[in-house]
């Protein structure tokens, strides 16, 4: 089967030829439909190689959906043929926090080696997947993959930040969106649908602030000192309860800082080097920062159901899986509209 496969530390992904895997006991075999492609892959693709833990060749593509081609021994329930999307961050399923569905924040994952697919297990932009354990797997029902693979994790993320600071998210609130790239415009549709916040977008593309605006952002406004006058101003010099970071870059958690309020949230959810200073002088009383990472498979489930309902949906433009390394190029280069989704050119039979 054809895979994209990062090779070598610091080389663009290359597309090779590998075997069709076998589903082992507990196992199942997905006939990928379609794979996302993501920022967080270029940053681990951009690490050095001394930083670099995930292991090469790296089959990409942390965000999968596919069809049941076959499972192994001990997996009962499944059909050839079911659509199914993949819960990323896989945990053991048995700590305290597997238990509670939050697979994500698995206490034991990292020393036991468990990865999710993409990021240092094989990911889903190939022709076919192998998926860990059936729990893995939300129905698609008769979403379309390549509209819906990106709620994995483009849909997850924002609404696990998100849904943390509902609370304070009320009507006469502010929530301030930072970065509307393949996350952050997810994030404006899904305070729109939860909240009755009044919802500020700041980037520094225009396409992107158009985008804003086009999928449910009251004000968007290019970044500095002239965009945090405007949000206090439309605060009545509050600041605002809640802003989620989706770039975590050092200008724009410094922006947080600035523009958040007394008892206010600061979300990081950017893979980027910045960091919040939480102390008397340097934050609002009260005020709160955070890191938080992906989300639960219950919460895949809730944001499975916001699309099905049609009140998310995720920007995508298609590639195929023979011209995937562009898309990587147009991800890097800032020019995609919300998420690449890579689709396999045609698939072979299983060996």
């Amino acid at each position: 089967m054809r895979a994209l496969q990062y090779r070598t530390v610091g080389a663009a992904p290359e597309l090779v030829d590998v075997p069709v895997p076998v589903s082992g006991p507990g196992e199942v075999l997905l006939r990928v439909t379609a794979a996302g492609a993501c920022h967080s892959d270029q940053f681990i693709m951009d690490l050095p190689e001394d930083q670099y833990i995930y292991g090469l060749p790296l089959t990409l593509g942390h965000e999968g959906a596919g069809t049941v081609e076959s499972w192994g021994a001990g997996v009962s329930g499944l059909q050839v043929g079911d659509a199914m999307l993949v819960y990323g961050p896989w945990g053991c399923g048995r700590c305290y926090t597997c238990a509670q569905g939050k697979e994500n924040y698995c206490e034991v994952a990292a020393t036991q080696g468990i990865k999710p697919p993409g990021l240092g297990a094989p990911g889903a932009m190939a022709e076919y997947l192998i998926v860990d354990d059936p729990r893995h797997l939300v129905p698609l029902g008769d979403l379309d993959p390549v509209a819906s693979v990106s709620l994995t994790d483009a849909g997850l993320t924002p609404y696990h930040a998100i849904k943390q600071s509902l609370a304070k998210l009320v009507p006469g609130s502010t929530a301030v969106v930072i970065g509307v790239g393949g996350l952050g415009h997810v994030g404006v549709q899904i305070l729109r649908a939860l909240s009755a916040t009044t919802i500020v977008a700041v980037d520094t593309s225009e396409q992107k602030l158009a985008l804003a605006l086009d999928v449910g952002a009251d004000h968007a406004l290019p970044p500095g000192e002239d965009a945090e006058v405007q949000i206090r101003d439309l605060t009545g010099g509050k600041g605002a309860v809640a802003v989620f970071d989706f770039v975590g870059a050092p200008v724009t958690t410094s922006f947080a800082s600035r523009v958040v309020g007394i008892g206010g949230d600061i979300a990081i959810v950017g893979v980027g080097v910045g960091t919040v200073d939480v102390g008397f002088f340097s934050t609002p009383w009260d005020a709160e920062a955070r890191a938080p990472y992906w989300g639960s498979r219950s919460e895949l489930m809730e944001v499975v159901e916001l699309a099905r309902s049609g009140k998310i949906h995720v920007e995508v433009e298609e590639f195929p899986l023979s011209e995937a390394p562009a898309a990587y190029e147009r991800l890097r280069a800032g020019t995609l509209r919300g998420r690449a989704v890579i689709v396999p050119d045609a698939h072979k039979a299983p060996l």
